[in-house]
């Protein structure tokens, strides 16, 4: 059942046959210790996954909730920080009320945290019959409500990953100076700087503690960054080929992006670690190369 599964998958997500290496020896252990500390409890067990861009955290959801589901009959909800964007319009009124940064989507602030606190309390409570938000990237605005993900029965396991999910805010000493063009160029001031990182502290870093468990996927270093996330524009150009009013970024664009990211993915490479139950430690070709897992708490 397992393999059939598997060789699914790997079709499905267009993956190398070498990726049954990476699902024996790290995945499905994982996952296996993921059932096991869930059959420990009496409710349900939340699960948050931090990498950075590109590093591989929406296949790795997918196949765990693909494992757990054929092998445990589990109903596992993979969520995504990225579904929780506002739209355009939402960010154009905070560039405009705050700081022009802040139309562009990725860094806390440009999420939907009040939303996404209602849904964590849903399934929580077990809940079924609603709906969990979805993005659409190549339209840079939220899919209508049709496409959205159902709920259809309480959930077992809550998969969310997001690239500064987990990451705890900078010191008022870390956001003093500038550190890339970006900053140098338009947050001279440090307003926005300021702005998401209070957001981080005072909206995010609340939600933190409804999670049992947390993941962290460690990139060797933030060169990575750009090449993998390049790499997924890519792919998303290829799966929205004639699609209109496409905002898929051009190289440029994608340098320019990664831009907004870095201050805080600096600051979760240097300190996620440290707080994680988990790590999959990351080559620079975004393979697994080592794994490590904490006793059970």
């Amino acid at each position: 059942m397992v393999e059939r599964m598997l060789a699914t998958f790997i079709k499905q997500h267009n993956l190398p046959e070498d990726f049954k290496l990476t699902v024996e020896k790290y995945y499905q252990p994982f996952a296996e210790q993921l059932f096991s500390r869930f059959s420990a409890t009496n409710d349900v067990y939340f699960v948050g996954i931090n990498g950075c861009q590109g590093s591989g955290k929406s296949t790795f959801t997918d196949f765990i909730a693909s494992y757990l589901t054929t092998q445990y009959q589990l109903n596992v909800v993979v969520m995504s920080l990225d579904d929780f964007y506002f739209s355009s319009a939402t960010r154009n009124k905070l560039a405009q009320d705050i700081h022009p940064l802040l139309a562009t989507r990725g860094v806390p602030g440009t999420h939907d945290i009040v939303e996404l606190r209602h849904i964590l309390a849903q399934l929580k409570q077990q809940s079924s019959g609603f709906s969990i938000q979805k993005f659409n990237k190549a339209t840079d605005e939220p899919f209508p409500e049709s496409k959205w993900t159902s709920v259809e029965k309480p959930a077992d396991i809550v998969l969310l990953e997001g690239w500064c999910w987990g990451v705890k805010p900078q010191t008022a000493e870390q956001l003093i100076l500038p550190i890339n063009e970006l900053e140098c160029q338009y947050d001279k001031t440090g307003v926005w700087r300021n702005y998401v990182n209070q957001q981080l502290k005072n909206a995010y870093q609340p939600l933190y503690k409804e999670m049992d468990f947390w993941l962290a996927l460690q990139a060797p270093s933030l060169d990575c960054v750009y090449k993998w996330r390049l790499e997924q524009e890519q792919k998303l150009k290829v799966r929205n080929m004639g699609i209109e009013n496409s905002k898929i970024m051009t190289p440029t664009e994608v340098l320019n992006f990664t831009q907004y990211f870095q201050r805080l993915s600096i600051q979760g490479c240097k300190t996620f670690a440290q707080s994680s139950d988990a790590i999959f430690y990351l080559g620079y070709d975004r393979k697994i190369t080592d794994m490590s897992i904490k006793a059970s708490r």
